[in-house]
């Protein structure tokens, strides 16, 4: 069985960006932007005040000086201000010719239309220069993917749409008879298909766009016909059952007898039996069909693929150590990933158990708010030690 690391490294490797789409930029929340955005104009473009107060040379402090003038924020017409006097200013206002400081108005004395501030004064005091937060030509440095803050300096540049990866296409196909799916009367011997729906839900919040296909028949014929297809119309396919050693499991096999199988079964617990290789030239990952292996091993091996497709690094989440604080056993010769909550503990973080651990049993990964990344070679965590925690949920 291949490691954890070895899988992941072949699965990235020779993986392929997606193409450019340009769009507006109130559809960019999420999206990653292709790199080389440049500003075309400085911000601010031209020096203003931070504060509602008074323009003046910071030489004619303390004053009395008088007030020849208002200047509102949006005014192009600028008065010149003349040596030993004072203009009214507003938040954002140009700072008009001659003045080179604000006095803000609670520390300014009004009366009988002149004005006293403080002195000493400095040049510059309460003046946003032009291009202090943005310079022309500067290459923007934004979020991957972007966040609120990354659309607001964007449009204060003046973007209205802009070139972003593309969000790939993710094939998901379950496999089996005895998948029904969630609203419709559940037969005798059948249950509800739960693969489909959360997979979709870890696709999009990987960056993806899940194309969710009807449940694939225990049947060769069926899942070579499905695979297919699935694979001519997404950037990736995912499948979820049918690539243990069963008699009714046929997508390992189909996806060797339709194109190549790179790897199959990984020193990973949950989720040993997982099979990845290409269909004409698409990514097929098959997944395990017990749920709880099924979205562990997409985190694992599936959303830094999809990451991976966007131009982004890793799996974007954030890992950090945490104590056990009960013994969790595991299968010694395997990596654990197991499901606990995190809560913080004095300076660092403790971890416990969130339920139990067997693969079927979703309630305690929905409990759970990280993965207890347990290594090779020890039959459990022990209490007290400290192992590296993947973050999946809020934290306490």
């Amino acid at each position: 069985m291949l490691s954890v690391d070895e899988a992941r490294a072949r699965i990235l490797d020779g993986v392929r960006l997606t193409d450019a789409e340009e769009i507006p930029l109130d559809r960019c929340l999420g999206r990653v932007a292709v790199p080389g955005v440049r500003a075309e104009i400085d911000v601010p473009s031209f020096a203003n005040s931070a504060m509602d107060g008074f323009a003046l040379r910071a030489a004619d402090a303390p004053g009395p000086l008088p007030i020849a003038g208002e200047v509102a924020a949006g005014r192009g017409d600028l008065p010149v201000l003349a040596p030993g006097t004072a203009l009214r200013i507003m938040t954002g206002a140009p700072l008009p010719p001659g003045a080179d400081t604000v006095v803000p108005l609670e520390e300014a004395t009004e009366a009988d239309g002149q004005v006293r501030v403080p002195a000493p004064l400095s040049p510059g005091r309460h003046v946003r220069g032009q291009g202090h937060d943005t310079r022309f030509g500067e290459e923007l440095l934004l979020g991957a993917p972007m966040a609120a803050a990354d659309i607001a300096v964007l449009a204060s540049i003046g973007v209205a749409r802009i070139a972003v990866r593309r969000r790939p296409v993710v094939a998901i196909l379950s496999t089996g008879d005895e998948l029904v799916p969630p609203g419709e009367p559940l037969r005798p011997g059948a249950i509800y298909d739960a693969n489909a729906p959360a997979l979709a839900a870890a696709v999009r919040d990987a960056g993806g766009e899940p194309l969710a296909l009807p449940p694939v028949r225990d049947a060769a014929d069926d899942t070579d016909e499905r695979l297919r297809d699935a694979a001519a119309r997404a950037r990736l396919v995912l499948t979820s059952g049918g690539v243990s050693v069963g008699r009714h499991d046929h997508v390992r096999d189909a996806i060797a007898r339709l194109g190549s199988l790179d790897l199959w079964r990984i020193s990973v617990q949950p989720g040993k039996p997982l099979a990845f290789g290409s269909i004409d030239g698409t990514p097929v990952m098959g997944l395990p069909g017990n749920p709880v292996s099924a979205l562990v091993t997409f985190e694992l091996f599936a959303r830094p693929l999809i990451r991976a497709m966007l131009g982004l690094a890793g799996d974007g989440r954030v890992h950090l150590p945490a104590r056990a604080q009960q013994r969790m056993p595991k299968d010694t010769p395997r990596r654990a990933y197991l499901r606990v909550r995190l809560a913080h503990a004095g300076r660092g973080y403790e971890a416990q158990a969130s339920g139990g651990q067997g693969s079927s049993q979703l309630r305690a990964l929905s409990a759970a708010n990280a993965l207890l990344v347990v290594p090779e070679g020890i039959p459990a965590a022990e209490p007290g030690e400290s192992y590296e925690a993947i973050v999946i949920g809020g934290m306490e």
